[in-house]
């Protein structure tokens, strides 16, 4: 069976491509040299120089590493979410194949850069050349016993993990499998920039993750979609608006990763005259150009695309490729340079400002409740594209002429709403400090939040919203089916295990270390917010839900599941009110609020609020799960109803003269 080639293949825009794609990678690497030279990156110091070579094999090794990673990430997202064709699925044209090979020599390749970058990094802090007498001891030091060393260990440890992933690639999941270890292979990558050292170092930490994601998944795709141009034949539209989706999002997320990253780094637009704040002013026309060439591409060439007339989209594709090769040179470049605002936190550290990271808050009081604002950029992003994609879901079906319940849409507005307020809001400015009110805020992620999300139905309303791909690829639709049909997913779904997730992960959190490794780290905190909501969500949804799920067991058990969950709380907030010793005892018990906090009387009240205050939710549980079992109820009494209607009542005549027999027999018998 034969496939219509790609619209001008033969010697047009495929054709013109490759001269682009070639000049992509160089293109990066001398845009990073020359940025390094432009920013004086790469100037010899007058103290412990590592010499020419350490100073200008760093950026562009850097750019390496970039470039290996999007190749990556970006080829992994294309095979998991956009390319038909994976394992036991018909790839006519060879494009799955030949990304899937791509991405099994990007990710071996990036793991010997990052071990490569191990050398230079140590190096260049050392300021001394690579090798030497006691250049091994030193360095094995430095990998094991500074910060920085230990990131760049870990991070090049699972790069080469994610090595071995991208080799065993055979399918849909194994590549999503290897796309979320490679996103994790970015986590100890974000601790390492300039701005994650700064004061707000969760917010410096965050812009760096969703930059070099973004930017990664972004360059990835575009060179990926280069590369499989010419073997995409007729399915090349539908690929090409999936990557178009996919790179939005990316646009959004490096546009507003980015923002946060250059402040913090420049401070205020008078630093953008600096040398670097020049280098800077030119990475971002780039990007804006960028993201001008991906709205063309929605707006106009795509439709051309379908219409057999490709030409200008492939073009473009061409164009976007050696753009991004050149941000993304320019981006290491910045990386490796100082930045005008000073990066570390300087004079004497008060102990709330050494142990918690964060500059003490003022008192609490009323107005501080309600006004208190904490810049959290991750979860910040998951609220607001919480919101923007149900709402599109919304609109898409009310455009198609289907309704939609407006009390879900409400319910989901309101628990998007809650959530921000926990994590932008006073209980994340106060909930970091105080155990009480970070205890308020726990009993709001795992019932008050989960209440209104799951009311909501957004797994019913993605099934509705969401269009089923025909190709054999796999879309969100598909995925979320796979998700809800799973025997991982029909396990950590069912009510009973749900509980004894519910309560026992509380009490393990509570009384083992988690408790001071959530505080003090930044991936512990954003660990401990997913799960709570996450665990309360399955735990809500297996009671009241709607959205399609393992099989519930009957009303009655449910209510007991409930109680026991109650129960449990009341024993919990007990025990913790009647300790005296404190929870986590290193960080609550030395932050020396200057304002004075009690850290045993702040422990007592945390204890309390789980105690009283954390059954409130529980009770409207109860209540939502009585409505739902009286209107079952009357359902089923109405069926009843129009089945006797239908037959007769045949059912309550059988059971009558069922009766009457025993009764004859009885008499009989006597």
């Amino acid at each position: 069976m034969t496939t219509a080639a790609p619209p001008e293949t033969g010697s047009g825009g495929l054709v013109r491509l490759w001269p682009w794609l070639a000049a992509g990678f160089p293109v990066a690497v001398l845009s990073a040299l020359l940025g390094a030279a432009i920013t004086g990156a790469s100037a010899p110091t007058l103290v412990g120089d590592p010499g020419a070579l350490v100073r200008w094999a760093t950026p562009a090794v850097g750019t390496l590493i970039q470039l290996a990673q999007a190749v990556t990430l970006g080829g992994l997202v294309m095979l998991a979410f956009a390319l038909p064709g994976g394992k036991g699925e018909r790839d006519d044209g060879g494009a799955w194949r030949l990304v899937r090979t791509v991405v099994s020599v990007a990710g071996p390749v990036w793991a010997v850069l990052a071990v490569l970058d191990v050398v230079l990094g140590y190096a260049l802090v050392a300021g001394r050349p690579v090798g030497g007498a006691g250049f091994g001891e030193e360095l094995g030091f430095y990998i094991t016993e500074i910060s920085t060393g230990r990131s760049q260990l870990v991070t090049a440890v699972m790069a080469a993990a994610l090595g071995i992933a991208t080799v065993a690639v055979s399918g849909y999941r194994s590549a999503l499998a290897a796309l979320v270890l490679g996103v994790g292979v970015l986590v100890p990558v974000a601790t390492q920039g300039h701005a994650a050292g700064t004061d707000n170092h969760e917010l410096g930490m965050n812009g760096i993750f969703g930059h070099i994601l973004g930017a990664a998944v972004w360059t990835g795709g575009l060179v990926v979609l280069a590369l499989i141009g010419r073997r995409l034949g007729s399915s090349a539209p539908a690929v090409a608006t999936r990557f178009s989706t996919i790179a939005a999002w990316c646009f959004a997320i490096v546009a507003v990763s980015g923002i946060a990253s250059a402040w913090i780094r420049v401070g205020s637009p008078a630093a953008l005259g600096t040398r670097y704040g020049a280098v800077l002013v030119v990475k971002i026309v780039l990007l804006a150009a960028l993201g001008a060439a991906g709205w063309w591409h929605r707006r106009r060439t795509i439709a051309r695309l379908q219409g057999g007339r490709g030409g200008l989209f492939w073009r473009l594709i061409g164009v976007e490729v050696a753009l991004v090769g050149l941000a993304s040179g320019l981006g290491v470049a910045l990386s490796g340079s100082e930045p005008p605002v000073e990066q570390e936190p300087s004079g004497v550290l008060s102990p709330t400002e050494y142990l918690s990271e964060r500059p003490p808050p003022p008192a609490p009081t009323p107005e501080t409740i309600l006004s208190a604002f904490y810049p959290d950029l991750f979860f910040g992003f998951v609220v607001v594209a919480m919101l923007v994609v149900y709402l599109g879901w919304v609109l898409r079906l009310r455009r198609r002429g289907d309704a939609w319940p407006v009390r879900r849409t409400i319910a989901w507005v309101a628990g998007c709403l809650v959530l921000a307020y926990l994590v932008l809001g006073a209980p994340a400015v106060y909930g970091h400090v105080m155990l009480s009110v970070h205890m308020a805020a726990h009993m709001a992620y795992v019932m008050v939040v989960p209440i209104l999300l799951v009311t909501a139905a957004p797994v019913t309303l993605a099934l509705r919203a969401l269009a089923a791909r025909t190709d054999g690829s796999r879309g969100p639709r598909e995925w979320l089916l796979g998700i809800v049909h799973s025997r991982w997913g029909t396990l950590v779904a069912n009510p009973v295990v749900a509980a004894l997730v519910f309560i026992s992960t509380m009490v393990i959190f509570y009384f083992s270390p988690l408790l001071h490794f959530a505080s003090t780290t930044h991936i512990g905190h954003i660990g401990m917010i997913v799960h709570f909501v996450l665990s309360g969500y399955l735990f809500v949804n297996g009671l009241i839900g709607v959205d399609p799920g393992p099989a519930r067991p009957g009303y009655p058990m449910r209510l007991l599941l409930l109680f026991a969950t109650m129960a449990a709380h009341a024993f919990f907030g007990v025990a913790i009110t009647t300790m005296t010793e404190l929870l986590a005892a290193d960080y609550f018990g030395g932050l020396g609020l200057p304002w004075g906090v009690d850290a045993l009387a702040d422990q007592r009240a945390a204890g309390e609020i789980a105690w009283g205050i954390g059954e409130i939710p529980a009770l409207a549980v109860a209540v939502l799960l009585a409505m739902s079992w009286y209107r079952d109820d009357a359902r089923t009494a109405r069926r009843q109803d129009r089945a006797a209607d239908r037959d007769g009542d045949a059912e309550l005549a059988a059971y009558n003269e069922m009766l009457s027999e025993i009764g004859a027999r009885s008499r009989e018998r006597s």
